[in-house]
């Protein structure tokens, strides 16, 4: 019987690396990024065709690289990072492991252009699939110029199963500011078909942070600084009042790489304990210095999951700090009562010379008693002229459940469901308790009202559109490139639902108009909450119809502990039961229960 087991060719094992390595586009421009930054360049350009599909273009204007070394860095697990095992333990650039370019390598086609300061020359080198086409000299800057076209061109399932350019685009965001957060002394700019997205000039952290998410964004921050013997913590974190359920950037670094970290989160969420609702995620970035003997960043080819040695004890000292930042942000100046030194103030005294001169004393009479004055004569006439009221509004007060049943029962509009009684009495502002044959139903005001305006939503969005409001001074909201990358898909619905937005350059609108019936809240964090719950949705319309249907409705429903007349409450469990489904809202949670009468009964014997 002959031998089974052969040598894969460099080919087919660049193949199969590729398949860890690089996933999306948004993959190739992090590996490249992080290359020239090790590379220690000052100025970083990226450029898009397609979301990088058709063409990622890398410029950098770091060290370069000699014809030797160009063509030796297409070989799998050729670096310059490492040199022995120990290495793995005291790493202190982005790469290490050298399988980045033969990755790409085998899965595109590129175009290298390279050179050193000290060579007259440059190199230019081409490959596809692996294959090393063409090397020849070439005149080009200081620096290297990578090139990648046609992504995933010898591998047509993995093409085919990439998202729409909208949500690769917003991919290739989230890795690039996954990148510039770290590196805020580099200058990066960002172009996708030829536009500009990003423009981001060398400076603080703070100016960092607000060059990407806008400069209101960057008044809400709260420094965090602490340093110990096993770690240094700095970074930024947020003011409670911008908790968000959706779209928070969190952020976790550790010696300039990004990482996920929930055990980390858990101790950024405790230490907003009691200060932010339930389900909400305040925004953060935080850095960790950490001895690189004390970490394991080679668990995973993507770098992003890290352990640490003392995890428990960095655990409490980030607490620690969050909870610091927050207490000196939330600290209220007291009242200074140490008077020594300070001048007397002197009291008044009737006997002051320099007194204010009396008034005239007020005039009174003691014997007037307004009880024991005679009632007007003839004070019938006082109403003669108003008009007569019928006999049955003057007993309409004393009329019983069952005759107002039988009275709305008989009018042009009669009650979806025949049984619920037509008074109602809400608890704490938060529900909803009527009599109905079976027992006391309980209703969920606020998850009522979400079910209702839901589906009136999305009946404007699947027929008529929305009435707007004109805003008498449009509001200008400003969003993040990786958000704004959605808003070419999201504005027709946008629309359809009332808001009228203008693009005022890459990722800034202006509201000029937002639905009718929303008065009173923010339209510039309701658009940013839509964006971030639509962001995890894959090309669906009818999902995506559903989303922004959904956080229209829980905006502008009707918030706990508002206080509501028995009219309301009747109007809302109507519009309730004539919704396609009553007992629970577009999210899975319950709408409303019923306490049977036999457990009333049982209850109070």
């Amino acid at each position: 019987m002959s031998d089974v087991i052969q040598l894969l060719p460099d080919s087919v094992a660049n193949q199969i690396a590729a398949g860890e390595v690089i996933q999306r586009p948004a993959s190739v421009i992090k590996e490249l990024v992080e290359n020239a930054v090790d590379a220690g360049a000052h100025t970083i350009h990226v450029m898009v065709v397609d979301a990088g599909r058709t063409s990622i273009q890398v410029i950098d204007d770091g060290c370069g690289m000699s014809e030797t070394d160009a063509r030796l860095a297409f070989e799998r697990h050729a670096t310059s990072k490492i040199r022995k095992a120990d290495d793995l333990f005291s790493l202190h650039t982005m790469g290490f492991r050298g399988e980045a370019l033969p990755s790409i390598a085998a899965v595109a086609q590129i175009e290298l252009r390279t050179r050193r300061k000290e060579d007259e020359i440059g190199t230019c080198l081409t490959l596809s699939g692996s294959r090393i086409d063409s090397q020849e000299p070439c005149s080009c800057p200081v620096g290297c110029s990578f090139t990648v076209s046609n992504l995933f061109f010898n591998v047509p399932a993995r093409r085919k199963f990439l998202k729409t350019n909208a949500t690769e685009l917003n991919n290739v965001l989230t890795a690039f500011e996954r990148i510039v957060l770290v590196y805020p002394d580099i200058s990066f700019t960002l172009h996708s078909n030829g536009q500009e997205l990003m423009n981001l000039r060398a400076g603080s952290l703070r100016q960092r942070i607000s060059d990407i998410y806008g400069r209101r964004y960057g008044q809400d921050l709260l420094p965090v600084s602490v340093e110990t013997a096993l770690c240094r913590i700095s970074g930024f974190t947020a003011k409670p009042e911008t908790a968000k359920r959706k779209g928070a950037h969190e952020y976790f670094f550790v010696n300039g790489r990004f990482m996920k970290h929930p055990y980390f989160h858990k101790a950024v969420q405790q230490a907003y304990e009691r200060l932010i609702p339930d389900g909400t995620h305040v925004p953060y970035f935080i850095y960790f210095d950490v001895n690189p003997a004390d970490i394991d960043v080679n668990i995973h080819p993507t770098k992003t999951e890290i352990k640490f040695e003392n995890e428990q004890a960095i655990w409490q000292i980030l607490s620690a700090a969050v909870k610091d930042a927050i207490g000196q942000f939330c600290d209220i100046p007291q009242i200074e009562f140490d008077t020594v030194g300070k001048p007397d103030i002197p009291a008044y005294t009737p006997n002051d010379a320099h007194a204010m001169p009396k008034g005239p004393a007020p005039k009174y009479n003691p014997f007037y008693n307004p009880f024991k004055q005679k009632a007007t004569k003839d004070w019938e006439q006082l109403y003669e002229q108003l008009p007569q009221q019928p006999a049955s509004s003057e007993t309409s007060l004393f009329q019983t459940d069952e005759e107002l049943v039988q009275q709305k029962s008989s009018d042009a509009q009669p009650l979806e469901l025949t049984d619920i009684s037509p008074s109602h009495y809400q608890y704490k502002g938060h529900y909803i308790m009527t009599a109905v044959k079976s027992g006391l139903m309980i209703i969920d005001q606020y998850r009522a009202d979400v079910r209702i305006r839901y589906e009136r939503y999305m009946h404007q969005l699947s027929h008529t559109p929305s009435q707007s409001q004109r805003l008498l001074f449009p509001e200008v909201l400003e969003m993040a490139p990786s958000d704004a990358a959605l808003m070419d898909e999201l504005q027709p619905l946008l629309t359809a639902v009332g808001f009228e937005l203008t693009p005022l350059g890459p990722a800034s609108f202006a509201i000029n108009g937002v639905p009718a019936g929303i008065e009173g809240l923010n339209p510039s964090n309701l658009i940013q909450d839509i964006v971030a719950a639509a962001i995890p949705i894959n090309h669906d319309s009818l999902a995506l119809n559903s989303e922004v249907a959904l956080q229209l409705a829980r905006h502008a429903a009707i918030p706990y502990g508002q206080q509501l007349t028995n009219e309301e409450m009747d109007v809302l469990v109507n519009d309730l039961f004539a919704c396609s489904n009553v007992n629970y809202t577009p999210d899975g949670h319950p709408i409303l229960c019923i306490l049977p009468q036999q457990e009333i009964e049982q209850l109070l014997g």
